[in-house]
């Protein structure tokens, strides 16, 4: 019996359908979720989530968040994701640029705590595309 896996972002649904099993990083490392695994809450860690499904391996790019796991259903709730085959790495290193850019701007200037952390999200996901981008894909 598969996982269903459903990854869900601001921006809206980023990734749903079976797989045989997914890996999530997990601030406590790596975890590699078979169907039957116990009912998990855990915090996402930017980086890669790897799916395994009969068309063969996914790669998806994604930022810090949150996962639960419970009846084979793996409920992915983050700041971003993206399929790594999406990636284009002028695109995310420009975007990268000048979302740092515009961090040094809004420090310099005491911009408000949520801009701020608005630019550092950026930054910090455009960061994780380029390592996940870069890894072996």
């Amino acid at each position: 019996m598969p996982l269903t896996l459903e990854i869900v972002t601001p921006e809206g649904k980023a990734f749903s359908g079976e797989v045989a099993d997914v890996v999530l990083p997990t601030a406590n490392g790596d975890v590699d979720i078979l169907p039957g695994h116990q009912p998990m809450m855990t915090i996402l860690e930017p980086g890669e989530i790897q799916a395994t499904m009969d068309t063969g391996r996914e790669y998806l790019a994604v930022d810090k968040g949150f996962a639960r796991i419970q009846n084979d259903v793996v409920s992915v709730l983050s700041e971003g994701a993206i399929n790594v085959q999406e990636i284009d790495l002028n695109f995310v290193e420009d975007a990268r640029q000048k979302a740092e850019a515009a961090l040094k701007k809004a420090r310099e200037e005491g911009h408000d705590a949520a801009q701020i952390e608005k630019l550092e999200s950026l930054a910090r996901f455009a960061m994780t595309q380029q390592l996940v981008k870069r890894k072996k894909h």
